[in-house]
């Protein structure tokens, strides 16, 4: 039986970890699954290649940080809507999808992301 709370926690918790606390090989460690694929064409597939990917991102952008605005939680999908600061860069605005195993592990993960722009044809923002 699928666990979306559960998902759904996990899915935040492995980013802030990864992400915020530039821990990847303890949030692989405790949130992946055997295999872990990923559809990012900048990050090699795979749980090394997850690990190298923001191991290396920690050193280029210290003080990076993502702040989940909200989450969205379907059968053994979890989306995180995401606003991530890279410093001396652009913010994005990030859509993250997880797809859980049946154990709430993190096997499979796809992202899009888009620049916060510096004004808008509207004042809604972009989160």
């Amino acid at each position: 039986m699928i666990d979306i709370d559960r998902n759904r926690r996990n899915a935040v918790a492995f980013y802030d970890m990864m992400f915020n606390a530039c821990e990847p090989e303890r949030a692989i460690e405790r949130f992946a699954g055997a295999d872990y694929i990923q559809h990012n064409p900048h990050v090699a597939s795979g749980k090394q290649g997850f690990i190298d990917y923001f191991k290396r991102m920690a050193i280029e952008y210290p003080g990076k940080k993502v702040i989940v605005k909200r989450t969205v939680a379907e059968g053994n999908l979890v989306v995180l809507h995401c606003h991530q600061i890279w410093p001396g860069d652009q913010d994005y605005a990030g859509i993250d999808i997880f797809r859980f195993d049946d154990s709430g592990k993190i096997v499979e993960h796809w992202d899009v992301l888009q620049t916060v722009p510096d004004s808008s044809a509207h004042a809604n923002g972009m989160f």
